[in-house]
């Protein structure tokens, strides 16, 4: 099977060519292992750092564990995680499986996750240990619902009666060979809003991963394998499943991920003292050694954790953290109910330039 999609960007609009044989999951895996990336740092969550190789580990893993559970080609899957390793895990391992994940909003009703479950007639549902709760009072009603497999309870009886995904991770093969999709088959489904009547499960294909990369993360927000990337939106939003999974992966970066709700608090929190913190650190530490180019008054993790944006063609930096910090009340960062980070109000800036400052990233 084909594994790297190939664009034309001198073509307006930019061709993408996505052969017809293709795996979503397989070509963002593999695309960094070909390059060489096996042993740089793929994700940082709250429990530590996690390299290409073991991501690619974790996605064979579960892969394999979905299909020993008797899940087949197709079925769907609900996803309602935090944002830790154990979401591009089973997210990528289904697909790679053949099989189709459901990203669910993790700040949801119960109400809410019985629609769903229904809607979709999932087969088996992945959901964080804190999340279990929300479930529990209707997961017997669902006849269609034959695996219920808990990610971060501590050992078998934490996740007792049902099954836990660390096990079932820890007996599975590392490797798998992936299902033979092609680029027009379903791959993953996200649930609309439903602001304007029931939310609606949205079929997205594999192909549809590498077009937003190629279409809006490498030319719109110039992504590039030496950046450190955290996104505030999380990963069962649209533009956070880009932004901390398929922009980083499609290009060789680092992902910085958070359970909790992005606060400011809690995400500086996260940056000084996390695990991120001693990556940041050294990468911060390898560009002044490097002499390339960095926002002046970058000195530390928290100023870093400022810098967001790209340079400039002539090399130069912006916004500067010293912008950012001058204008820090000027230019307040909007929050939605779910406190998902919104791009700046800025006037003055042109829709593009704005695009590229919407998201958290880091600059190394």
């Amino acid at each position: 099977m084909p594994s790297l999609s190939t664009a034309d960007h001198r073509a307006s609009p930019p061709r993408i060519h996505v052969p017809r044989d293709y795996n979503a999951a397989h070509d963002l895996i593999e695309r960094n292992l070909a390059a060489g990336r096996a042993a740089k740092t793929a994700y940082i969550d709250d429990a530590g750092a996690y390299t290409y190789g073991d991501l690619a580990e974790r996605v064979n893993r579960c892969a394999n564990a979905l299909i020993a559970l008797g899940l087949r080609p197709e079925e769907r899957v609900l996803l309602c995680h935090l944002d830790t390793i154990d979401f591009p895990a089973v997210f990528l391992g289904a697909i790679k499986a053949g099989i189709v994940p459901i990203a669910a909003n993790t700040l949801l009703t119960t109400a809410d996750y019985d629609y769903m479950l229904r809607d979709s007639r999932a087969r088996a549902l992945v959901v964080s240990a804190p999340l279990l709760p929300a479930f529990a009072p209707i997961l017997a009603k669902h006849s269609n619902l034959s695996r219920i497999i808990v990610s971060g309870a501590v050992g078998e009886e934490a996740s007792a009666p049902h099954l836990s995904l660390a096990m079932l991770m820890a007996a599975a093969s590392p490797s798998f060979a992936a299902a033979e999709t092609t680029c027009d088959d379903a791959c993953f489904w996200l649930y609309s809003s439903g602001s304007t009547g029931s939310p609606k499960g949205t079929v997205h294909l594999h192909s549809s991963l590498v077009q937003t990369a190629e279409l809006y993360a490498k030319p719109v927000l110039g992504i590039r394998e030496d950046d450190v990337v955290f996104s505030a939106a999380k990963l069962f939003f649209a533009y956070g499943l880009g932004n901390a999974l398929t922009f980083p992966l499609a290009v060789g970066a680092t992902a910085v991920l958070m359970a909790e709700r992005p606060t400011p608090a809690a995400v500086f929190s996260a940056i000084e003292e996390g695990p991120a913190h001693d990556f940041l650190r050294r990468a911060h530490a390898l560009r002044r050694a490097s002499r390339l180019p960095r926002c002046a008054e970058a000195r530390s993790a928290r100023s870093a954790a400022l810098c967001f944006g790209r340079r400039g063609a002539a090399g130069g930096n912006r916004p500067q953290v010293d912008r950012a910090l001058r204008h820090r009340h000027s230019r307040r960062p909007r929050f939605d109910g779910n406190a998902a980070h919104l791009p700046f109000e800025s006037p003055g800036r042109s829709p593009l330039r704005d695009q590229r400052h919407a998201g958290s990233w880091l600059r190394r």
